[in-house]
């Protein structure tokens, strides 16, 4: 009964530190992004994925308007933001 209790033992603190390793600190990012992504207002400058950099012109349930140049807008995923810029980074 003890050797199979033992045996349990390494599995399953290997288990823990996995989790508080490597799947809660993604979890939490995952967070940090979600709140980001939902608190994205018309006039922030941000960064996508793809590298491109713009001010926010239009918001809708799913989608934003992101003005690259003067005249140029795309229109992208929300999901595709991944950082919210500085005020006056976007000249």
């Amino acid at each position: 009964m003890m050797s199979m209790l033992s045996s349990l033992a390494l599995p399953a603190a290997m288990m823990v530190v996995l989790y508080l390793v490597m799947i809660r600190p993604q979890m939490r990012r995952q967070k940090e992004h979600r709140t980001m992504i939902e608190a994205l207002a018309r006039g922030d400058e941000v960064a996508t994925t793809g590298g491109i950099v713009g001010r926010v012109t239009r918001l809708s349930e799913g989608f934003l308007q992101v003005e690259i140049a003067p005249g140029v807008e795309v229109q992208m995923q929300r999901s595709a933001v991944v950082q919210v810029l500085p005020k006056g980074s976007v000249k």
